[in-house]
């Protein structure tokens, strides 16, 4: 059974739905990068402090400031996790690899929801937020793509990635990743 996950996959494939869904099913600690931050920042903590000053003035919060948080929730966290929305990039795996093997808590497994573009554009423009327009979403995705590549590479080099396919109903997909966790 896995119970250390990492979450992959392009905007509207169901990452946030079914990361939510596995934890809650297997009790899971959910990090997601962006709920993190929001909570650090909620509890005034110092990192939650220095977060909030980064994105006060517009900027991206730091490989560092997220590791640094992830770090925080996974030295005092003895169960198993989820992992969503970090790493973007193979520099912030190489950066979390090397954390979680000093937490030895190392990745076990890694999902990649995937579903091809036009099935992704439909989904995101249903959403029917204000910046979701067609030619928008198809660059998202182009970018998506250009950046996600070799991070997928890096943890198919490592036998870690499972690729997931995300077509059908929630209910559909969450019995697939089910099936992939054991």
């Amino acid at each position: 059974m896995t119970n250390r996950i990492l979450f992959l996959g392009p905007p509207g494939a169901g990452k946030g739905t079914q990361a939510e869904r596995l934890a809650a099913d297997r009790e899971l600690l959910h990090l997601s990068t962006g709920e993190l931050l929001r909570a650090e920042v909620k509890a005034g903590s110092t990192l939650g402090q220095e977060a909030e000053a980064v994105m006060a003035r517009g900027e991206l919060v730091s490989d560092a400031l997220v590791l640094a948080i992830v770090r925080h929730r996974l030295e005092a966290h003895t169960g198993g996790w989820l992992l969503d929305g970090f790493p973007r990039n193979v520099a912030q795996a190489e950066a979390l690899t090397l954390l979680l093997e000093e937490l030895q808590q190392p990745i076990e497994s890694v999902l990649l929801l995937e579903l091809d573009d036009d099935e992704l554009i439909k989904r995101l423009l249903s959403r029917g937020r204000d910046d979701d327009n067609e030619a928008v979403i198809r660059n998202r995705l182009v970018v998506y793509q250009e950046q996600t590549e070799p991070l997928i590479a890096f943890y198919r080099s490592r036998n870690l990635l499972v690729p997931v396919d995300a077509t059908g109903s929630i209910d559909a997909i969450a019995q697939r990743v089910a099936a992939v966790v054991g």
